[in-house]
């Protein structure tokens, strides 16, 4: 081993240290933690009593039952129990933690959320470690001290994601594809939109690859199946009662609402997509969300096209997860903590650094840029820097002022995208070119 890889490792030692001590230590503290766990708990709960987890009355029971609270008390927990948003598939994995009370299930939460976490950071940066061992352990525990919102929320990403970055581990190094198949349709079960741009990478990369995604998708579909066939005859109409929830959430002044009215406009967890900068300049969900799909579905038809005419190699690999993973948090509604999916960029940054040149330099300049933007610590601090904003927002310069200072990870992201999406393009065309040299004339 050498010193660079010993280093790296070490990084990643103190890393993995700090994301364990401060999310147990802060997650440990006030009743608002484990806020997001908590609301998938109960949804489980009250579908293992066999009561319809979508009326948000039947899941008030399941916790007034257990928390011996009365149903009409205006506690903060309450309301954070209400409207249930997760899908069946989400349930379903919830369940055996859901049969267990409250305590052990949270400590067994928080434990599997770290380990599986964990465990991605090393693969990733083992991924990274062929090219620079070094940066990529300085980027991956950096991004693991400043994941501590994953343990103290317990929102299902954490698992999620790191699910999804184990079976890019496993499918590009060509080692337990069995498992990555399973990690990879898990993952699509929890959080869809986290993985689902990952997935459709390896169905369109190649023949191999195809063959891999196509088998986690029937595996995804069976998990799917067997969600709904134990959730219909207990709750016949989930699927009107989770459209409507969901409306509720994401309706104006709602928690997903990406416009200035939201329950979180620009706190440590908020809405990161590209609608929320969108919104600043138009509150209005027919000019916002036509307009972000416009740009990121421009963005993802190039990255499509480049995908399937060129041949599969792990650089181009690479840059193709690296270009998307931006473009997966832009698209639709995420947070803070699905951003923790830009894990998945540090091996090519790591690549194009051991390259060296102006591409090195800024593959790391956005990476960085990219992690510390969605990073717990400096999102502490940007939301103390700006709870109390005194310039005025009416005109276009404060509007501008506002995104920049207020929400500034989707301007981050799609430059990210836009700069990977650019190299990726580059080394297609390099291909193409080499082969028109080199054919005879």
């Amino acid at each position: 081993m050498t010193k660079a890889r010993r280093d790296g490792l070490f990084l990643l030692l103190l890393g993995s240290v700090s994301f364990v001590a401060m999310g147990s230590v802060v997650g440990q503290m006030g009743s608002g933690t484990m806020g997001d766990f908590k609301l998938v708990y109960y949804q489980a709960r009250t579908l293992l009593q066999h009561g319809d987890p979508y009326k948000p009355n039947e899941t008030l029971r399941a916790y007034a039952a257990i928390e011996g609270q009365p149903l009409q008390s205006s506690g903060r927990p309450l309301q954070d129990l209400t409207p249930g948003v997760y899908p069946p598939t989400t349930l379903i994995f919830i369940a055996p933690f859901a049969m267990l009370p409250w305590v052990p299930a949270d400590v067994l939460w928080m434990i599997f959320t770290a380990g599986s976490f964990i465990l991605a950071a090393y693969l990733i940066w083992d991924l990274g470690a062929k090219h620079a061992p070094l940066i990529s352990g300085c980027l991956v525990s950096f991004l693991l001290a400043n994941s501590i919102s994953l343990l103290i929320t317990g929102n299902p990403a954490g698992i999620a994601i790191s699910l999804c970055v184990v079976a890019v581990w496993c499918f590009l190094r060509d080692m337990f594809v069995w498992a990555g198949i399973l990690c990879l349709a898990v993952s699509l079960a929890l959080k869809v939109h986290d993985a689902g741009l990952v997935w459709l990478y390896f169905l369109l990369a190649g023949v191999p690859y195809r063959k891999l995604a196509l088998q986690t998708l029937l595996v995804s579909a069976v998990l799917g199946l067997a969600a709904i066939a134990w959730i219909t005859p207990i709750a016949p109409n989930w699927i009107q009662e989770l459209h409507s929830n969901l409306q509720v959430t994401s309706a104006r002044g709602g928690n997903a609402d990406p416009g200035p009215a939201s329950g979180s406009p620009h706190s440590g967890v908020m809405v990161i997509d590209l609608q929320s900068v969108i919104s600043v300049f138009r509150d209005d969900p027919r000019v916002y969300n036509p307009t972000s799909y416009l740009v990121c579905g421009a963005l993802l038809l190039v990255w499509s096209f480049v995908t399937l005419s060129s041949r599969f190699s792990p650089a181009r690999a690479n840059l193709a997860l690296a270009a998307i993973v931006p473009l997966t948090l832009l698209v639709t509604y995420h947070r803070t903590y699905d951003a923790k999916l830009l894990l998945l960029a540090v091996p090519a940054c790591a690549m194009l650094w051991a390259e060296g040149g102006l591409a090195g330099r800024l593959a790391l300049a956005a990476t960085t840029a990219g992690l510390v933007s969605i990073a717990d610590y400096p999102l502490v601090v940007l939301y103390m820097l700006t709870e109390n904003p005194h310039w005025d927002s009416a005109g276009l310069f404060g509007k501008m002022l506002t995104v920049v200072l207020t929400r500034p990870i989707p301007l981050i992201l799609l430059a990210m995208s836009i700069f990977y999406l650019w190299l990726y393009v580059r080394s297609a065309l390099n291909r193409v070119e080499s082969k028109v040299a080199s054919a005879p004339s």
